[in-house]
């Protein structure tokens, strides 16, 4: 592949032929401190980060709250990047890492609720968790809330995004390997879950 050339897989995330050269120049004033040439990034990317922030998040209020973050992180690191290289791939990476961050975070934070929870709560029946509940868990969404990180991750960019384990594996920082396992994994977890 030629240096000029944008990597495979990326067109979709890339949108039109010309807007390369235009990203580049975005970047660039933006790294030095253009705010309204972020503000242009910002307009150009933002609906797609979000979805990606949903399908991973599974929560709309959660994705805008990760799409802010996403691009707080990139403005602060807007430096290691180089406007020449590819832009959406190093954007949908920072994304990718803000949510799978926030996933870990949430567990740490209910693992912590939990321990300090009153052992008689326990006992107590929950609400939507007699039959009723049971049945709107069989909803993939909420199969999917329940993958771990990583496996929801790799679900949602493989089957859902149409991303091939090579990309994956640069979006994620694992090897094409463990993205394989990953997505393998999901899917045994959600055919689990939604086995009547």
């Amino acid at each position: 592949m030629r240096a000029d050339e944008p990597e495979r897989g990326w067109e979709v995330v890339r949108g039109s032929a010309g807007s390369d050269s235009e990203d580049a120049v975005w970047v660039r004033q933006a790294r030095a401190g253009d705010l309204a040439a972020f503000e242009r990034i910002y307009d150009k990317f933002h609906r797609r980060i979000y979805g990606l922030c949903l399908r991973m998040s599974g929560d709309r209020s959660a994705a805008e709250e990760l799409v802010q973050e996403t691009f707080v992180r990139v403005w602060q690191k807007l430096h290691l990047v180089e406007a020449q290289r590819n832009f959406p791939a190093w954007l949908y990476r920072v994304a990718v890492n803000v949510v799978l961050s926030d996933r870990r975070s949430a567990r740490r934070r209910a693992r912590f609720i939990d321990s300090r929870q009153d052992p008689l709560d326990a006992e107590r029946p929950r609400p939507g968790a007699g039959p009723a509940g049971h049945e709107a868990s069989l909803d993939l969404e909420r199969a999917m809330e329940n993958l771990p990180p990583r496996a929801r991750a790799v679900f949602v960019l493989h089957d859902i995004e149409g991303r091939r384990h090579e990309e994956i594996a640069h979006l994620t920082g694992v090897a094409v390997g463990t993205s394989k396992a990953q997505l393998h994994r999901a899917r045994r977890l959600l055919r689990e879950a939604l086995r009547p």
